[in-house]
């Protein structure tokens, strides 16, 4: 793994695309770089499974004499140009490499649903924003937060309508995948658990492929892979294939 020539535009616009918070346009161009390049390639790979790693509070704790070191460069830098900031996440980036090389990143043969939950999520690409048009100004407000990567806010406006319409279908779903995306799986659950009684919902089939995603990040296969038994979405099949191997 080489971590030491990646730019700070790369590194940001990779974690844009793990994030899935890659407008339409920039994504169209970053997938076609990763298809013509390589190393292009090899590096969002590789930089995937670092910042996967560094979520688990496991990593987190080998890593807390490199995080220690980084906090004390990074408070003398806050005066300084944003050059040295770009090392500090380097040297995270290295730090985790270098781990992983040692053999004592266990996180990736230990957690394997912890990894394939991080290999299989992807945020709900949320629905069209035709604000102008709309009665429904407030819900489309909130889903330009969503698409934004501001959960939190999508949370709280998608919250304030929800009490309002409680079984509203659509409020539910994308209150859902929005604490799902906020890493948020237990308070997701019921949400999604409520929208797949539905089976006329017309986003049945992401629902029952984001529960099941819900039930994998809580450690109850058995549930993830009802629910992922029940949809038809793509990745859901598959999913569900590596976890009966």
């Amino acid at each position: 793994m080489d971590l030491q020539h990646i730019t700070q535009e790369e590194l940001e616009q990779i974690e844009k695309y793990l994030n899935g918070n890659l407008d339409a346009l920039a994504l169209t161009k970053f997938e076609q770089r990763m298809q013509t390049e390589a190393e292009f390639k090899s590096k969002v790979e590789d930089i995937k499974t670092v910042l996967t790693g560094i979520e688990t509070q496991a990593l987190k704790e080998q890593l807390d004499i490199f995080h220690e070191a980084i906090e004390t460069v990074s408070t003398e830098s806050e005066e300084e140009d944003t050059k040295v900031h770009t090392l500090n996440w380097k040297r995270l980036l290295v730090a985790a490499a270098l781990i992983i090389a040692a053999g004592s990143f266990w996180f990736l043969g230990g957690n394997p649903n912890e990894r394939l939950y991080a290999n299989y999520f992807k945020p709900d690409p949320g629905l069209p924003t035709t604000m102008s048009s709309s009665d429904n100004y407030n819900f489309y407000e909130a889903m330009v937060n969503y698409k934004q990567g501001d959960y939190k806010t999508a949370i709280a406006k998608w919250e304030t309508l929800q009490k309002a319409k409680p079984n509203n279908d659509t409020l539910n779903y994308f209150i859902g995948v929005a604490y799902l995306a906020n890493k948020n799986e237990e308070i997701a659950i019921p949400f999604l658990e409520g929208v797949a009684q539905n089976s006329e919902f017309a986003l049945i089939n992401d629902a029952y492929y984001y529960l099941g995603l819900a039930y994998l990040k809580a450690d109850n296969v058995d549930k993830a892979k009802s629910s992922l038994q029940k949809s038809n979405v793509e990745n859901s099949k598959a999913l569900l294939s590596e976890l009966n191997d």
